[in-house]
């Protein structure tokens, strides 16, 4: 059971290790893009490649979704990125029920978007769990961890690749252990359990009047969605890529203190120089592109 493209190394590593996957359970097409065209989640592409029995629903709770699950009669469930909670009826199905693999150090960070938070957050280190699923939010029993550090450079999107391929390898090592008898579930700590809630869109506006260390971490932790973004003269520019500069005059954050070759900006401590960007209506560019068809004057502030 999985959806989007973060699913796809983990059905890949069973679909090598030739391991009988009975059917590929994931959510309907969506529409995307300004075009609004409805697009199939990445793990349907990979199962239709490969020939696998496919089962798309809105709904696993529904009495017919249910027994056509049932009638597969599973050894085990593998969850990566399904997208729904399981209801207790369903992950009760498979004798060695749901191993789900989610995307950060657990009980830190359950929820729809840990990778993006420990970016965001600043957290020296990520990783991915196994986890025995319960009708909770994330709040299984562990079964196995795997950790990685989380760098300077890294935005949501490279730790999701990084992540995704950790995932795989985690969820074939857990499955060969669990068949052979040899995991110890640990129950989570509860109270050390954290959220990482869903981002919108309007989470990508930048505030200034926070420091330069943590806004840059937000444009590395909100890319490449929702996207971090200020607005000059009431029209959004996207930021993608920005760097610290510690020291810098004093000013009201968000004051453009350079505009030539590079932006640079106040932000409530430190500055903070602009790399890459997109205007409202361009492609992303590097900021001397971007500076060449935007004139933004020293002293204008961004919003």
């Amino acid at each position: 059971m999985g959806t989007p493209a973060f699913a796809v190394p983990s059905l890949r590593a069973l679909h090598e290790g030739e391991y009988p996957v009975l059917c590929v359970v994931t959510q309907p097409d969506r529409p995307k893009g300004r075009r609004q065209r409805r697009m199939p989640p990445p793990i349907k592409v990979f199962a239709e490649e490969k020939g696998y029995p496919l089962l798309q629903t809105g709904s696993v709770r529904t009495p017919d979704v249910l027994e056509r699950i049932r009638d597969l009669r599973p050894d085990v469930i593998a969850v990566v990125a399904f997208g729904a909670l399981l209801p207790r009826a369903l992950l009760e199905i498979p004798p060695m029920g749901a191993v789900n693999i989610h995307a950060s150090l657990l009980p830190k960070y359950r929820g729809p978007a840990p990778i993006q938070w420990a970016v965001i957050n600043g957290e020296e280190k990520t990783g991915v769990t196994a986890m025995q699923m319960d009708a909770g939010l994330d709040t299984g029993d562990i079964l196995a961890r795997a950790e990685t550090p989380v760098l300077g450079e890294d935005t949501a999107e490279t730790l999701y690749d990084r992540l995704s391929e950790m995932g795989a390898a985690l969820l074939v090592e857990t499955l060969e252990k669990k068949a052979a008898g040899t995991l110890t579930p640990v129950p989570q700590d509860h109270e050390r359990a954290t959220y990482a809630p869903m981002l919108k869109k309007s989470d990508g506006r930048i505030d200034w009047n926070a420091p330069a260390d943590a806004i840059e971490r937000r444009i590395r932790g909100l890319t490449p969605w929702p996207g971090a973004f200020t607005l000059w003269r009431d029209q959004p520019i996207r930021i993608f890529k920005a760097r610290i500069m510690p020291e810098g005059e004093a000013a009201i954050p968000g004051t453009v203190l350079e505009s030539k070759e590079t932006l640079r900006v106040a932000t409530g401590k430190g500055t903070l120089c602009l790399l890459e960007l997109q205007p409202a209506s361009g492609r992303r560019m590097p900021v001397n592109a971007f500076l060449r068809g935007n004139r933004i004057p020293e002293g204008s502030r961004l919003s």
